[in-house]
């Protein structure tokens, strides 16, 4: 992949590189694939729905929604007000693995385990409760206000 001189400014000034350091970035090829592939991943919202919820200390109920852009910054915007960061916490292997497939061309809706349970085991299991959330990823075109 060829870089043009504006996407060179922009990653330069994004990641607050010097010339030497874009040049190091730039001479690794993974980086380059990444960057070929990254318009797609930049056009999709990563979607954790609350699946199951039983003693959530933090009150997330079944239904709810904690969005993300495709690179995995949380939408505060879209997302809950309050968050829990137990759940948080475990949702970055699930949105590794999202990238990931996007980045070979697969879809990530594949993804065969597709659920992340927050950090906490449940009344049963000597905790206080406990939510298991779904993964989803879509167009960013059909969220709304992102």
């Amino acid at each position: 992949m060829e870089i043009n001189e504006g996407l060179k400014q922009n990653l330069m000034e994004r990641m607050e590189y010097s010339t030497e350091e874009l040049d190091i970035f730039l001479n690794n090829p993974r980086n380059k694939k990444v960057l070929a592939k990254s318009l797609n991943l930049l056009g999709k919202t990563i979607i954790f729905e609350v699946v199951e919820s039983h003693g959530c200390n933090s009150l997330h109920k079944v239904g709810d929604k904690f969005y993300f852009d495709g690179a995995g910054n949380l939408l505060t915007k879209l997302s809950p007000k309050k968050i829990c960061i137990y759940a948080l916490a475990e949702l970055d292997k699930l949105i590794f693995a999202a990238n990931e497939l996007l980045y070979a061309g697969v879809n990530p809706n594949d993804i065969v385990f597709d659920r992340a349970s927050c950090f906490d085991v449940g009344l049963k299991c000597g905790g206080w409760g406990q939510i298991i959330m779904k993964i989803s990823v879509v167009d960013r075109e059909k969220i709304k206000n992102v």
